[in-house]
């Protein structure tokens, strides 16, 4: 079955590649791609890796246009999609890149992102431990028709570690990630700053100070795998790379906690997972490692010491981060092999 898809805020980053995976998967026809500045003009004039759909042209974003889809992608910013969200009919499958329905505390987004708290989605990270690690999030994405995709930032983190927290190897109360971010992840803001400061060959701190909007999403998606709440410092660096996170994560380790009972706790919560790698012992991820692919790379170590578990965990922000986590979300809800489409996607 071939399933028709509208890809609203196509412009964009993640809009764009969006596009590139949807020109990969065989049960998808793209008909519809919108935009806001750019209506009128060719698909061709902002990603020309996309040949696939060079020309088509972007039409305005208007929920009577999406609304004759089976699949809706929405690519837009942050607290744009409730709006339109609401008009689209409840029987179609409408999957949000953006942040507006991730959150389940009203209080954690009028305080993040201010305005009103338009609800929670059906999470969509499927491999995301639940319930102390006793299950996974797959199960609710199945026949769902509302889909929150994760933040890049925290995919990263949150499986870097999860299965730790699961298995009660590691203090909830005591948890660092320095996190370096490609431009492409950081945001429009924070990308033009660091090319105001250097073109090339620069990095910089942003949002520091606990400030980042993705605190509230990690420490929600850990406090599930936990069984408690937890607590996070996270700080991202904008470095001058196009894509890519590598997010290094440490935690205190519990008495007892050795590197054998770490590697096994990963192994149960990872071996059977086909877009998560951990890697054998004293290998570590590169952001290069993942360029273009909907997968996940971990390595571990323990800092003796600082008694620390150290758990660097590598994605491709736009991939894995992003619409490669969309398109393994959809493939879950309808029922589709959830490899579909994102087993050869690489760009290079």
């Amino acid at each position: 079955m071939a399933y028709s898809v509208a890809v609203a805020g196509a412009s964009g980053n993640a809009g764009g590649e969006l596009l590139r995976l949807i020109a990969k998967h065989p049960q998808l026809e793209l008909k519809t791609v919108t935009a806001s500045s750019m209506v009128g003009q060719k698909v061709s004039d902002v990603h020309s890796a996309a040949v696939e759909f060079s020309d088509m042209v972007f039409e305005a974003t208007e929920a009577s246009i999406l609304a004759e889809h089976d699949v809706v992608f929405l690519a837009l910013p942050h607290a744009m999609s409730a709006a339109l969200a609401k008009q689209l009919p409840e029987n179609i499958l409408v999957i949000d890149c953006a942040a507006d329905f991730r959150l389940e505390s009203e209080a954690d987004w009028v305080k993040f992102y201010g305005g009103q708290h338009a609800g929670t989605w059906t999470y969509g990270m499927p491999e995301l431990l639940i319930e102390h690690g006793a299950a996974k999030q797959r199960a609710a994405l199945q026949s769902t028709k509302r889909i929150a995709v994760p933040g890049c930032n925290v995919t990263a983190i949150t499986l870097g570690l999860a299965p730790a927290l699961a298995a009660n190897l590691i203090e909830a109360d005591d948890i660092v990630s320095i996190l370096t971010v490609g431009t492409s992840g950081a945001g429009r803001g924070a990308t033009e700053k660091l090319y105001e400061l250097e073109p090339t060959g620069s990095a910089n701190a942003y949002q520091v100070g606990g400030i980042h909007r993705h605190t509230p999403e990690i420490e929600q998606n850990l406090a599930k795998s936990a069984g408690r709440s937890i607590q996070i410092s996270f700080t991202p660096v904008l470095a001058s790379l196009d894509r890519g996170i590598l997010s290094v994560n440490t935690a205190k380790l519990k008495p007892g906690t050795t590197l054998e009972k770490l590697r096994a706790a990963f192994a149960a919560a990872y071996d059977e997972e086909f877009f998560i790698e951990v890697l054998e012992g004293g290998k570590f991820p590169s952001t290069a490692d993942t360029i273009g692919v909907n997968k996940a790379i971990i390595g571990l170590a323990i800092d003796e010491q600082a008694n620390r578990l150290v758990s660097i965990c590598a994605i491709d922000n736009l991939v894995k981060g992003t619409a490669g986590a969309a398109i393994q979300s959809m493939n879950i809800a309808l029922g589709i092999n959830e490899q579909t489409g994102l087993t050869e996607i690489g760009i290079r």
